[in-house]
């Protein structure tokens, strides 16, 4: 994957596309299930994980993931929730800038992980409200993932 401005691009429409009516518990269940079910299909060794900030609202793990899945979630998580985008899109931009996460935004990369695969769920009319995040593959392949499946519950 080569970092590029149409990359950069491509994930703000992405970001801007994606803005659900609503989302609760039970929309982040449908979601859950709909990445558990897609990565099943794939044999994705994945961790799948569904988070407001302070409370966890749906995580599984599918055959092949390690526990260092879910410290690569946290840390994304971390990202999109501070930055307010996907953690792809944070980390592209950084790769641009050729700055790290702790020169551009002075915080720690053993908290904050600007690789892809956490994907922020927004409201209209309410802003960010959850953050989707798959561990274990390749980041763009995370990424994508989370994308394919939100489209499918946005329908």
């Amino acid at each position: 994957m080569t970092p590029t401005k149409d990359l950069l691009d491509r994930i703000a429409a992405e970001e801007a596309e994606l803005v659900l009516e609503k989302f609760d518990e039970d929309d982040a269940w449908k979601l859950g299930n709909l990445l558990a079910k897609e990565a099943r299909a794939r044999g994705a060794p994945v961790a799948v994980d569904i988070r407001r900030p302070g409370r966890i609202l749906f995580h599984a793990s599918l055959p092949g993931a390690a526990g260092d899945n879910d410290e690569w979630i946290r840390r994304k998580a971390n990202v999109c929730f501070r930055m307010e985008k996907s953690s792809f899109a944070v980390g592209i931009a950084l790769a641009l800038s050729g700055k790290t996460i702790e020169e551009k935004h002075y915080v720690s990369s053993m908290e904050f992980s600007a690789f892809g695969g956490a994907f922020p769920i927004r409201v209209r009319g309410a802003g960010l409200v959850a953050c989707a995040t798959v561990s274990g593959l390749p980041q763009e392949d995370d990424h994508a993932l989370v994308v394919a499946c939100l489209r499918e519950l946005k329908g």
